[in-house]
């Protein structure tokens, strides 16, 4: 990858960090401002996997204020030594960085203690002030990565020892935000009992993602895509995330939740209401979330006929993970119920929505790896070609190979006046060959320390998501219904598809999207 265009991006990033900085924070990196970073959770695997990479990455970057100081906490006695050799495999290390990643690792300190006893969060404090320059102003960040059931502890320790004296404090709070309704709404009452909203930060890591930010621009900054974003134009709309491995390892912890919990309730319902909501008055977070909030309050809850479930069977002709199944893993209750796969008809009853099916489908231990919003035209009015017309599509691929395409109709080439489906493609990978796309984390990460809260959820945001599935959750939990077996490596149910024709989605199966640079 050419140096110059690597330098030039991050240039860019930079020049985007410090416009954030004076719309929202204007003294946040002033020289006698100190940052604390705070990763409770510190010996656990989202802190290995993804909290530490993500703030050396951006230490690395030169993206964080410089005077930023880090502390890790958690209950296992442990030195910064034994956190760094545990992170080590998934720092992504360049040669000529060793300097640079020591200097990392000696910004930072750990402090072993207790989820629940206030003197250990007290001892905490004390070892956060000893590292805080005396005369400066000091802003706390503290991270949850944390299981939900101690979240109220922590919480509550966090606001009576570790507040900030002379800064903010910001608090991010991973998922799950509950596992209904109600429990979700006692974590917001307890949240907000403690802390401002613009404090609370809940992360979803899918909106870090280059393309579901992409759809603000893609929606309202383009005169061919915003009039016919509408039911006028649209059959129906298809947000898609697949997977193609199982629990691995994890299916104890997985069998609480499920995949309506683990993927649709949150992730897929972010990308719904961005694709379906109405123009913001502005770019300001709250308008955005406004608006958010407005389209899921015309979602009414899902019903158990609008929906598919699934639970993923070994494939016997295979050797590995894939020839065990969910109920093969030892830690997964025998008798489980809990789908790996769901496919669900949601519909908005507004003006714009009213009649267009939105289907939402997620699994593990499907065909592929795959996020996508695929948007499906109507049928083209005043057919004079006998039918060999298809619809036209607007596919958004999240990931892998970020890209945004159209499928069209057009005449094959040569000397016949026959008719074949093709592109106007728009792949990252072809068309910025030099551009270095963030993770989502770094995005996200960054965003606190900016004080903006676009792209996180709001508690409004996340009742009406629960309001909307609540009622299925219990309903599947007390009558215990049974998922629907299908092989680990297919495309899930067949009933699936059905229920897909059902939602006006036509499946053709003769087009077959490639990747430019692949040719």
């Amino acid at each position: 990858m050419d140096i110059c265009a690597i330098n030039e991006s991050l240039k860019l990033l930079r020049m985007s960090l410090r416009s954030i900085e004076m719309q929202h924070e204007g003294q946040n990196f002033e020289k006698n401002v100190c940052h604390i970073f705070t990763i409770l959770g510190a010996s656990g695997d989202l802190a290995k996997k993804k909290i530490y990479p993500t703030i050396w990455w951006l230490f690395r970057d030169g993206l964080l204020p410089k005077n930023t100081v880090f502390i890790g906490y958690a209950r296992t006695q442990l030195t910064v030594a034994e956190i760094k050799s545990r992170c080590d495999p998934f720092m992504k290390l360049a040669p000529g960085q060793e300097e640079l990643y020591d200097k990392f690792w000696n910004l930072n300190h750990y402090a072993a203690g207790s989820y629940t006893n206030e003197s250990d969060f007290k001892n905490l404090n004390e070892q956060i002030r000893k590292i805080e320059p005396c005369a400066a102003k000091s802003n706390r960040l503290f991270y949850l990565a944390l299981p939900p059931s101690v979240f109220e502890s922590v919480t509550t320790n966090l606001r009576n020892t570790c507040m900030s004296t002379s800064g903010w404090t910001r608090i991010i709070v991973e998922k799950p935000f509950g596992k209904d309704a109600d429990s979700s709404q006692k974590l917001a009452d307890h949240l907000a009992s403690l802390f401002k909203e613009e404090q609370i930060y809940r992360i979803d890591h899918y909106l870090g993602k280059e393309m579901v930010q992409n759809l603000m621009i893609l929606r309202f900054g383009n005169a061919i895509f915003s009039p016919t974003w509408n039911r006028l134009y649209v059959a129906s709309v298809q947000i898609i995330f697949k997977e193609p491995f199982g629990t691995q390892g994890r299916g104890g912890y997985f069998d609480q939740f499920g995949i309506i919990r683990d993927v649709m309730q949150n992730h897929l319902m972010q990308i719904l209401s961005l694709v379906a909501m109405e123009k913001p008055a502005s770019i300001h977070p709250d308008d955005i979330r406004n608006e958010k909030v407005k389209v899921l309050k015309c979602i009414k809850p899902v019903k158990i006929e609008d929906v598919v479930l699934g639970q993923y069977v070994g494939n016997g002709n295979s050797v590995g993970e894939s020839s065990q199944g969910y109920l093969d893993d030892p830690t997964v209750p025998k008798d489980s119920v809990t789908p790996t796969y769901c496919t669900a008809i949601l519909r908005i009853s507004n003006e714009r929505w009213e009649g267009v099916p939105f289907i939402l489908r997620c699994g593990k231990a499907l065909n592929e790896r795959k996020a996508e919003i695929r948007i499906q035209y109507q049928d083209m009015p005043g057919d004079i070609f006998d039918g060999r017309c298809k619809r036209n599509e607007l596919v958004i691929r999240v990931q892998p190979g970020e890209a945004v395409y159209v499928k069209m109709m057009t005449k094959t080439p040569g000397m016949t006046f026959d008719m074949e489906e093709t592109e106007l493609d728009l792949t990252y990978g072809s068309r910025y060959k030099n551009i270095k796309l963030p993770d989502a984390y770094e995005r996200l990460i960054l965003d606190v320390f900016c004080g903006s809260q676009m792209h996180f959820v709001r508690s409004d945001e996340l009742a009406e998501a629960w309001r909307i599935f609540t009622p299925l959750l219990h309903e599947i939990e007390t009558k215990r219904i049974k998922p629907i077996p299908y092989t680990y490596g297919s495309r899930g149910p067949v009933e699936g598809d059905e229920i897909t024709k059902l939602g006006n989605y036509k499946y053709y199966g003769s087009y077959k999207w490639v990747e430019p640079n692949s040719i």
